[in-house]
This record gives C-alpha cells, structure tokens and sequence, in this order.
C-alpha cells in the first residue's frame, strides 16, 4: 500500500517575531479575499451586460458586435486576474505553512529531535486520518494542525519539561497546564487549520474512559481530531528518546498501546495502528533514516512502569 506523504517545510529561521509574521499573513489573506471578491463583482457585471446586450440585439446587431468584443476583452482581464490570484494564493498558502511549522519550532525549540518530531506527529496523524476514510480536506487540515498540539509547552519551565526523573504531583500539575496555555495561544482565529489545533492543543490528553485532562471529556465526547493526535503523539513519544527514556522497539510500543485500548485510547483508532503497523515504521524510518526494528538493549523508564 502507497502510503500518502504528508509533510512540512525544512526551513529554519532562528530570529523570527512569529506573532508579527502570522498577523502578517492573516493580513494578506483578507486582502486576498477581499480582492477575489471584487473580481467576482465584476464577472457578475458583466455578465449582466452581456444579457442586455443581447436582449437588444434584436434592434441593434452593431451594439451586440460591440457588446461581445468587450465581452472577449472582459474575459481576457479575467483569466489574467485569475491566474495572478491564483499564484498570490499559492504562495500565502506557502508562507501561512511555513509561519506554522516555525510556531511549532519555538514552542519545542529545546528538544533536539524537534525537527523530526514535527514530521513524524503531522505524517502519523495524517495517515491515521486517511485510515479512517476521513475526507482529503480534513487531511490536510490534521497534517498541519497536528504539530501543534503541544505549543503550550512554551509556558513550562524548562526544569519539569526537561526533568529525566518522575514528576511529582505538584510538577504534573504545572505540566498539565500546557494543554490551556495552548488552547489560549490558538484561540480566535479565522484560520480553519488553527481552530483545529486549537481543539487539539485542549484536547490531546483527555482519555476514552473520562480519566483524562483538563475537562474529563470521555468517548466520541472527545473531538475526533484530537483522540488521533493523541495516540500519534504516544506512539511517536514510545519508539523515540526522550529526556526520561530511550526508544523502545516497535512491537514494545504495540504492546503498550494495545493495553491502553478503551482506556486511554479511542479502540478503532488502536486497531488501525496496530494492523497497520508496518506503514506506520516505514513513515519513522522514511523520516528518521533508522530501522526502527532494530532491536537494541532497553529498559522501561518510571513513568512508564508505574502505568504498567
């Protein structure tokens, strides 16, 4: 099976004022917007015209000639203003997608494999997605939301974030919070792609049983999008090093995940990760150019053994 491939840019820019960028291109996008809809305006206009002209072209075949040359010349302009249009609209989608991955950057910018971690969570996802016969639109719209459900994190600090040990009660508190600092720092916008990582960023922790945070939503209660990110971000979180742990082999993740099937993980969701597995090591090792079947010497770490 061809597995699709949902990536991001590679660009990165250290300096980057990320608030001004995004409002900068929100900014062009209305502008865009507004300019699509004079020309569409002005193809209703004109086709208006085009209907007098021949409602008097019975009297006056001279002025139907005239009409229809306009008419020509009137569509030339519009194809030219189209094509224009189109282009400016490709490269907002460029540079909006662009502003998100470095979003994503300065949120995680202290852990070293961020750069993978992006496009593994936003190819995972994608393909959970397209596993469940979710439309191509949405697809594309968990591909470049699903990197941001951790952006939160940017409001840790950097000794429980970064803390190899096991977190006491107080500091999973703290922790817990990056999923409303997140929510807060997507919130209100206009952007499709936005408002679903929004979703994702609250929601990304809330457990199919109702044991969940920070609402105790529980089941189909949990917004869709968000039960597929978080079982790509575990998944992604078992087979790669962490501060607390190294990789664990494929089928050790497998087993884990399986355990937490109806628990902490919507069934279905655990049921095409699993049955497609291989799928899902090819996405890590097209990523990160490593067998992630290899086996190697590892040992649970402590926070995944007080869930065992």
């Amino acid at each position: 099976m061809i597995i699709p491939n949902y990536d991001l840019s590679d660009s990165v820019t250290d300096s980057v004022d990320y608030k001004t960028l995004y409002q900068l291109e929100l900014k062009k996008n209305i502008e865009l917007e507004n300019e699509l809809q004079i020309a569409d305006n002005q193809l209703k206009m004109y086709t208006k015209e085009l209907s007098q002209a021949f409602i008097h072209s019975k009297h006056n075949r001279k002025q139907l000639a005239s009409a229809n040359s306009q008419l020509v010349k009137y569509a030339s302009d519009l194809k030219i203003t189209f094509s224009s249009l189109k282009l400016a609209h490709k490269e907002l989608q460029s540079a909006y997608k662009d502003t998100v991955f470095r979003l994503v950057l300065a949120s995680e910018y202290k852990d070293k494999d961020t750069g993978n971690h992006i496009k593994r969570m936003s190819r995972f996802s994608a393909h959970l997605a397209h596993l469940l016969g979710l439309p191509a639109k949405e697809i594309d719209s968990i591909t470049y939301a699903a990197p941001m459900h951790d952006v939160g994190k940017i409001g840790i600090p950097d000794n429980i974030l970064l803390k190899s040990g096991m977190l006491t009660e107080s500091e999973f508190s703290i922790i817990k919070t990056h999923t409303t600092i997140g929510s807060v720092i997507l919130e209100n916008s206009r952007s499709n792609v936005l408002q679903i990582a929004q979703t994702i960023a609250l929601s990304h922790h809330e457990y199919w049983n109702g044991d969940g945070y920070p609402c105790g939503l529980q089941k189909d209660n949990i917004p869709l999008s968000a039960r597929i990110v978080a079982i790509s971000d575990t998944f992604d979180a078992l087979t790669s090093k962490r501060p607390y742990k190294s990789p664990y082999p494929i089928d050790v993740a497998c087993e884990i995940i399986k355990k937490e099937r109806a628990r902490h993980f919507d069934p279905d969701l655990v049921d095409a990760l699993v049955n497609h597995i291989d799928e899902f090591a090819k996405i890590k090792h097209d990523i990160d150019n490593t067998d992630p079947y290899e086996t190697s010497e590892f040992a649970y770490s402590e926070r995944d053994l007080v869930l065992m």
